[in-house]
């Protein structure tokens, strides 16, 4: 399943202040480079994500690899869901 409508729609409302311009067609955009998300943003991303999804997102896991984009969430996401549903 793909949720990045779900992730961007929560940057857009959260970050960016419903400047869905700022993120249109632009789902590789970096949240650090570009300022939309500084580190207390990231700490609220996660929360986000593991209280929406009813996932445990351990620091490790918390790495510009899996959470600087729309599209770096959607993989993490989709990954992290995908483990979850297999080890049930």
């Amino acid at each position: 399943m793909n949720h990045t409508k779900e992730i961007r729609d929560f940057i857009i409302t959260n970050f960016i202040f419903g400047d869905a311009a700022a993120l249109q067609d632009k789902d590789d955009t970096s949240f650090l480079d570009s300022g939309i998300i500084d580190s207390t943003g990231m700490l609220e991303l996660v929360m986000f994500l593991e209280q929406t999804y009813d996932i445990k997102i351990e620091p490790e896991e918390m790495v510009p690899e899996n959470l600087d984009s729309v599209n770096k969430v959607g993989q993490f996401l989709s990954r992290k869901l995908a483990k979850t549903a297999g080890a049930a």
